[in-house]
């Protein structure tokens, strides 16, 4: 696939993109199904709310650990193909909660979901890159990305109103019926690359990737997505109580306060899309060192309602709305292997894990303004992760690593 000229006007982002931004759409609603649900499955499954806080810790760890393992499994298959394998794996998962008896079922539907989900992560990533023009990856990956945006926007409000009016396992059906139509489009609207040598190729290109994962120009993209991520759920993850227990938000406001927060995501994820293919690092560092400046505000101006919804939507602008440049930034550093972008996965799954679980730490002994702390440091990190990008030209300039991935960017993006 070539690039398009300097000049030349941005080719479009073809339909598929779009489906595939719905079944991100799915996993992530399904994801998050578990938060607003968590009074009625502890009744249900009779268990407690802390119990059921684990589904999600669950969820997780089966993302960040069982979704490489999942891919590695389903590498030789044509992407389309394991695209389709793994939407079967989500839709049996959410079938087996909705069904779910007892807290252990919960759990393996849990552990097979977040596997699926991860694995489902890194194949759009790594597909929307290899079927659009090399110019226009990152706005591609901010369009996948945007069911994600929506995922927190729509999707856990949708999830809790569907449970709360119709009982929990209507939650889950809700979401198996989506992920069914989700996966119709893709198998009517989404086509596999167009790579003629791929099949003779498939062990190269897999000793390829993992000799890049184990590059230091790649770990430290990786270890920078960890860092910016969770810098910003540290904070996303108390939002509520933070707006209520020290802003002095009434409970009843938070939901809108929440929507505010996503539509700011929504906005900052646009942007950065726009940016990230020809400021990748320069759009990464920015949004990193503003983040900086929103996250301080914010924990020192969160007892004053103006400046805490000021500071809040700040936040929401720059931080997980990097995603496109991160995406981006590890592709040149490693190609647009379905592996790599897993990978990736896994290393943005561990900054929510990070961000969540340090911060509770720190929340129960030092009180709410802790984890806001926290992310300021994380994000202090990160930039002291970017940086040394700026001396490399490579993520700047658009070329990628290794010569087979050079070879690669000068294939026709579809078969038809």
């Amino acid at each position: 696939m070539t690039s398009s000229p300097p000049g030349s006007q941005a080719p479009a982002i073809p339909a598929a993109v779009y489906v595939l931004a719905a079944g991100v759409f799915a996993m992530v609603t399904s994801e998050f199904a578990v938060a607003g649900l968590m009074p009625q499955l502890a009744e249900s499954l009779d268990t407690d709310i802390a119990q059921i806080g684990y589904l999600v810790t669950i969820f997780a760890v089966a993302m960040a650990f069982g979704g490489p393992l999942l891919i590695l499994a389903l590498l030789r298959l044509p992407p389309k193909t394991a695209i389709m394998v793994v939407f079967a794996i989500f839709f049996a998962g959410n079938l087996l909660a909705a069904l779910a008896s007892s807290y252990a079922v919960m759990v393996v539907a849990r552990i097979v979901t977040g596997i699926a989900a991860q694995a489902f992560f890194g194949l759009t990533v790594s597909l929307c890159m290899r079927i659009v023009d090399a110019s226009v990856r990152g706005r591609a990956v901010s369009v996948a990305m945007s069911g994600l945006m929506l995922g927190t926007l729509l999707g856990l409000p949708l999830a809790t109103f569907i449970g709360g009016r119709l009982g929990w396992q209507a939650a889950f059906w809700a979401v198996a019926v989506l992920t069914a139509v989700a996966a119709a489009l893709t198998s009517v609207l989404v086509r596999n690359p167009r790579d003629p040598d791929e099949s003779s190729a498939e062990t190269e290109t897999f000793t390829e990737q993992l000799r890049a994962i184990r590059s230091p120009r790649l770990l430290l993209a990786l270890v920078s997505s960890t860092l910016i991520i969770g810098a910003t759920f540290s904070v996303f993850s108390f939002l509520a109580p933070i707006l209520t227990r020290v802003s002095g938000f009434t409970e009843s406001s938070v939901p809108l306060l929440l929507l505010a927060y996503g539509a700011a995501t929504l906005l900052g994820n646009f942007v950065v899309g726009r940016l990230a293919d020809r400021r990748t690092v320069p759009t990464l560092l920015v949004g990193t060192l503003l983040n900086i400046v929103f996250l301080l505000g914010f924990a020192l101006g969160t007892g004053s309602r103006p400046l805490a919804i000021l500071f809040m939507l700040g936040i929401g602008l720059v931080g997980v709305t990097m995603n496109p440049a991160m995406a981006v930034r590890v592709q040149r550093a490693g190609g647009t292997g379905v592996l790599v972008n897993t990978v990736h996965a896994s290393f943005i799954t561990f900054g929510v894990v990070l961000g969540s679980a340090l911060g509770s730490r720190l929340l129960a002994e030092y009180g709410l303004r802790a984890p806001i702390v926290l992310g300021v440091v994380l994000a202090v990190l990160a930039v002291a992760a970017i940086l040394p990008a700026l001396r490399d030209p490579r993520p700047r300039d658009g070329s990628v690593a290794g010569p087979q991935r050079v070879i690669q960017e000068e294939r026709p993006a579809y078969t038809g």
